[in-house]
């Protein structure tokens, strides 16, 4: 019962995390006239002060000294933040410029980049299914550079930083909310040094246009660390197959406000390079739920040989019972008295 309870609240956490994720392009907006720089500024400060008391209301600073002691960790920290200022900054002003759908796309295509640098880099190799799905996502990238004149440059900028991202965070191995207030402490005085210039040239949008304004560009912090909460919640709950489903949530949210909220356009061409995307999608999650499926088989099938094997070899050398000497039963099975 508690497996079952611990499963479902997990599979709650995961979805309140993509889901927050997939409708936050309704939040960036309220924060206009503050620009994409600004906003992305406010965010990086105030996600280190909620973090920061959050790790201070859990007591979890040990992991500071280990990773102060570590400086290829310290780097690869530096390179995670400074990859995920690219990718925060460029889908703010993605959102705020018109062009969600464009951005969602960008988080659709991220599961192959990622199969893609996993070739390039950690020299991984793919099965068919895999070959095909990276195949048809490539020609999904033709398809929309040929309808939109030029590559979609913002779901690829987005798609290769979050995959970067994703695997220098493999690389330095550290909790969800330490490595976001490692990152976001090497990003916090470029960050507040940039808002204290807006401020003395007078530019600074905070606390320039009402308590509410003022408000929620404070909350840009926890817009950023409450889903990371949720989506550690649910990590150590769910299988990870789980969380490769869930993850698509937070594009095709996306990818409906755009459409149906923020009513951007969808020419053929573009519908032709999603619907792409979609069939790579499906492929690569069809293989990845078939290849879960045979691994669960094959451990439970081995569990069931190595028990077996044991029982076998228990029965073997079982003592016989006080009383029967003489009256052996079959050679491999255990006297029959006293069942």
């Amino acid at each position: 019962m508690k497996t079952e309870n611990e499963g479902r609240a997990g599979l709650l956490y995961g979805i309140g995390a993509y889901g927050m994720w997939g409708l936050v392009p309704l939040f960036w907006p309220l924060l206009k006239p503050a620009g994409a720089i600004e906003i992305l500024a406010h965010r990086m400060v105030w996600s280190l002060v909620f973090v920061g008391l959050a790790l201070l209301a859990l007591r979890r600073w040990g992991w500071i000294r280990e990773l102060a002691r570590s400086p290829r960790k310290l780097g690869l920290i530096t390179l995670a933040a400074t990859v995920i200022t690219v990718n925060w900054g460029l889908y703010i002003w993605s959102v705020n410029t018109g062009h969600v759908v464009e951005a969602s796309l960008g988080y659709f295509i991220n599961p192959l980049v990622t199969i893609a640098l996993g070739v390039l880099v950690l020299q991984e190799r793919l099965r068919p299914a895999q070959w095909a799905a990276v195949g048809i996502g490539f020609a999904a990238v033709l398809v929309l550079a040929i309808g939109y004149g030029q590559p979609p440059w913002i779901s690829l900028v987005l798609a290769f930083s979050f995959a970067l991202y994703g695997l220098v965070k493999k690389k330095v191995n550290i909790g969800g909310l330490e490595s976001l207030a490692a990152e976001t402490a090497v990003q916090f005085l470029p960050a507040l040094a940039y808002l204290v210039w807006l401020g003395s040239r007078g530019t600074l949008a905070f606390g320039a246009h009402g308590a509410g304004h003022t408000a929620l560009l404070v909350a840009t912090g926890l817009v950023t660390a409450v889903p990371l909460v949720c989506f550690g919640a649910a990590a150590i709950r769910v299988p990870l197959s789980t969380l490769g489903l869930l993850q698509y949530l937070a594009p095709t949210f996306q990818f409906l406000l755009g459409i149906l909220y923020f009513h951007e356009a969808m020419p053929p061409e573009r519908w032709a390079g999603f619907s792409l995307v979609w069939l790579a999608l499906t492929i690569l999650t069809w293989d990845a739920l078939r290849t879960n499926r045979r691994s669960r088989a094959a451990i439970a099938a081995a569990t069931a040989a190595g028990a077996a094997e044991a029982r076998g070899t228990a029965e073997t050398e079982t003592p016989e019972a006080p009383g029967t000497a003489g009256t052996p039963g079959p050679v491999g099975t255990a006297p029959t008295a006293g069942r």
